[in-house]
């Protein structure tokens, strides 16, 4: 069975994480199968954060890095689930 983790990221301060947050996506790309942002462009908090949801793919060891190193950047929440595959 293939494990599918999903990853939560709320960034806070867009301004001043979203280089860095980039930096470390592109790093993994392979290890991403789908990455998708969402933010209300007509809200007042529209300039300062964001969510991003990623389908991760691959090995349980590059995950782990990948949220070692998303840990490190203050203002950023992550959360995360773990599947263990397709429903029988």
């Amino acid at each position: 069975m293939t494990k599918v983790r999903i990853i939560g990221l709320n960034v806070g301060n867009r301004e001043s994480t979203a280089r860095l947050v980039q930096k470390i996506l592109t790093m993994y790309g392979c290890s991403i199968r789908t990455r998708l942002g969402l933010h209300d462009p007509a809200g007042e908090q529209s300039s300062q954060g964001g969510l991003i949801l990623l389908e991760l793919i691959g090995e349980q060891e590059e995950w782990n890095r990948l949220e070692q190193e998303l840990q490190e950047i203050p203002e950023l929440e992550i959360q995360k689930m773990d599947f263990n595959g397709s429903p029988a």
